[in-house]
C-alpha cells in the first residue's frame, strides 16, 4: 500500500473519529440538559448519538469527564463571548465603560444563549443543570474559579468611586442571581402572578428591563 493510501485513510479515520466525538458530545448535552444528570446512562447518550457503547470512555474517559468536557466548553464559550463585550465598550469609552454597559456585556450573551428562537438554548439549560447538579470537579470550578468575574468587578468598581469596594462586590452578586434566575420558563409563573401584564418574550426588551433595575442599584 502506498504512503499516499495509508496518509488518506488515517485522515479518513481521524474524521471518522472528530465525528463521533462531537455526536456524542452533542447527544450528552441535549440528553443532561433535559433530563438531569443522575437520569442519564452512558447507554442513553451512545444510543442518541447512533454510536458504540465504548465510545464516551474511549473519548472522554467517563462519563463524569464528559460532564465536565460539555461544561468547560459552554461556559468558556460564554464568557469569552462577555469578555469581548466588555472589551469593546472599555474600547468606546476610553476604558472607563459606564455601568449599563458594563452590565450589559454580563447580562446579553446567557440572555441570547436562552432565547427560545435561538439554538443555544439546550446549552444554558445544560449549565443550568450543572450550577445544581454537577459533579465535585464542576462545584469546585463554581466555587473557586472567578477569573471571568473579576474583569467585571473591576469595571465596576472604577464606574462607581462612590461605591465602597465591598458594596460594588456584593451588588455584582445580586446581578448575577438575576442572570442565573431569570429564565424564559419562569416567565408563565410570572405572567399568572400579573395578571397577564407582563408577557415578556422578546429579548432586547427583556434586557432593556433587566439592565434598567440593576444599573439603578449602582448608583448610590
Amino acid at each position: 500500500m502506498s504512503d499516499h493510501l495509508i496518509s488518506d485513510d488515517a485522515a479518513e479515520l481521524g474524521q471518522d473519529e472528530a465525528a463521533t466525538k462531537a455526536a456524542v458530545f452533542a447527544a450528552a448535552e441535549r440528553l443532561f440538559a433535559l433530563h438531569g444528570f443522575q437520569n442519564v446512562s452512558v447507554r442513553d447518550i451512545t444510543a442518541a448519538a447512533g454510536v458504540n457503547l465504548a465510545s464516551v470512555n474511549y473519548h472522554f474517559g467517563s462519563k463524569d469527564a464528559l460532564l465536565f468536557e460539555i461544561f468547560r466548553r459552554r461556559t468558556s464559550e460564554l464568557n469569552r463571548e462577555r469578555a469581548r463585550m466588555l472589551h469593546e465598550a472599555a474600547g468606546r469609552h476610553g476604558g472607563k465603560p459606564p455601568v449599563r454597559e458594563i452590565l450589559e456585556a454580563l447580562f446579553a450573551p446567557p440572555l441570547r444563549w436562552a432565547d427560545p428562537a435561538g439554538d443555544r438554548q439546550v446549552s444554558v439549560q445544560f449549565i443550568i443543570r450543572a450550577r445544581s447538579e454537577g459533579t465535585e470537579e464542576i462545584r469546585e470550578v463554581l466555587q473557586n474559579d472567578v477569573s471571568h468575574l473579576e474583569r467585571f468587578a473591576e469595571a465596576l468598581k472604577t464606574a462607581c468611586p462612590h461605591l465602597p469596594p465591598e458594596t460594588v462586590y456584593w451588588r455584582l452578586h445580586f446581578c448575577l442571581g438575576m442572570v442565573h434566575n431569570n429564565r424564559f420558563v419562569e416567565f408563565d409563573r410570572l405572567h399568572h402572578l400579573s395578571g397577564g401584564a407582563t408577557r415578556e418574550g422578546d429579548v432586547p426588551a427583556l434586557l432593556a428591563r433587566m439592565l434598567d433595575f440593576a444599573e439603578a442599584g449602582f448608583r448610590a
